[in-house]
């Protein structure tokens, strides 16, 4: 349970550390800038910035309740720290933006990536767009009820295992 707990609530963290860390090699590959400025158009068109919005000050918040954890009384400075931590990277969101972008590029040809876009404009790409969000969301709800159910069966497995060991856990 304590397992699926940290999954169920990291998930969106580990999607986007595995889109940026894939396959090293294809991002040894050095797309052209029209790649890349293609694949930044597909972004847009997907709204994939809210899928990384939060990452800046997620990181900032994350931190802040770190140093909160020993030093409780800092609790106002750190609050204000954090607060200006979150305005000076702002502008620092452009870098996920442009390796996710780059990621893209270095997957898929240009002309690809412009077949992309054509199709995104076609009456099933926008519903597929508008579809996918609610998609994702039900794909990663029935992942996790289907890990928290292994999960007990496990923890089940192992008691019934451990038993026959002379443990009772």
């Amino acid at each position: 349970m304590i397992a699926s707990g940290l999954v169920r609530h990291a998930w969106p963290f580990i999607v986007l550390l595995t889109t940026l860390t894939c396959a090293p090699s294809a991002w040894a590959q050095q797309p052209s800038a029209n790649a890349i400025a293609t694949a930044k158009e597909i972004l847009e068109i997907k709204g994939a910035a809210g899928l990384y919005q939060n990452v800046i000050p997620n990181v900032v918040e994350q931190a802040k309740n770190v140093f909160l954890q020993t030093n409780p009384m800092l609790s106002k400075d750190l609050n204000e720290v954090a607060a200006q931590m979150r305005k000076d990277l702002a502008s620092r969101q452009k870098e996920i933006a442009d390796q996710i972008a780059k990621a893209y590029a270095s997957r898929f040809s240009e002309q690809e990536l412009k077949d992309m876009i054509s199709f995104y404009k076609t009456p099933l790409g926008r519903k597929m767009l508008a579809e996918e969000p609610q998609l994702v969301e039900q794909t990663m709800t029935a992942v996790r009820n289907w890990a928290d159910k292994l999960s007990d069966e496990v923890i089940g497995k192992y008691r019934a295992e451990m038993k026959k060991k002379g443990h009772d856990i």
